[in-house]
């Protein structure tokens, strides 16, 4: 497998190394060794499923809160997905920034997504298929998000979205003082401002 970090720290588009024939070909798409070498959560506690039934659906920007905070292996199974990643770890250098992958059944590609930043999707093609492996149980209690449209943040959607929840439509905006996660002065040293 290929590791691939973004720009937000510890997060990871991961291409898998294809071992082609006549057949067809052969990828590994985990290994708990290349994990932990990397410093990643190799733990599997949940696998889920998001069918889409039409292009312009938009799922997040979702995430969960400590002491359950959770890592995401996300792969596009069928069509095509414009995933989104937001760090909303206030030590990060890259607090408040966002960044985004393509992740298709061509492609192949799975975007590791680390505990401290909130995820969601915009279905790119009709009849789209996205699988999660998931660190930790889900804990309903401690479910959290951030609008899409969040105007501090403000990522840049490729299509008008069509289709969400009336939840993720009504998620909270962005706001500094309510944001949970803490993480390793040795990871990230405390800023000396705060960014505007």
């Amino acid at each position: 497998m290929k590791f691939i970090e973004t720009v937000l720290k510890g997060a990871f588009v991961i291409e898998p190394e294809r071992i082609e024939d006549e057949r067809g070909f052969f990828a590994r798409t985990f290994c708990r060794r290349e994990f932990e070498e990397r410093g990643l959560n190799p733990n599997l506690a949940q696998c889920s499923v998001s069918f889409n039934h039409k292009r312009g659906t938009l799922r997040g920007m979702h995430y969960q809160a400590p002491p359950h905070a959770e890592c995401k292996l996300v792969r596009c199974a069928r069509g095509a997905i414009y995933d989104v990643i937001v760090d909303l770890r206030p030590q990060s250098e890259t607090f408040r920034r966002w960044t985004a992958v393509e992740l298709n059944a061509d492609n192949r590609r799975a975007l590791y997504v680390p505990e401290g930043l909130a995820h969601g999707f915009e279905t790119l093609a009709d009849e789209t298929e996205v699988f999660y492996e998931i660190s930790e149980f889900h804990h309903p209690e401690l479910t959290r998000g951030v609008r899409y449209a969040d105007p501090t943040i403000d990522i840049k959607w490729p299509i008008t979205p069509t289709t969400m929840s009336r939840r993720d439509a009504q998620l909270p905006f962005f706001n500094e003082e309510t944001i949970e996660f803490e993480v390793s002065h040795a990871v990230f040293p405390r800023r000396k401002t705060r960014r505007a």
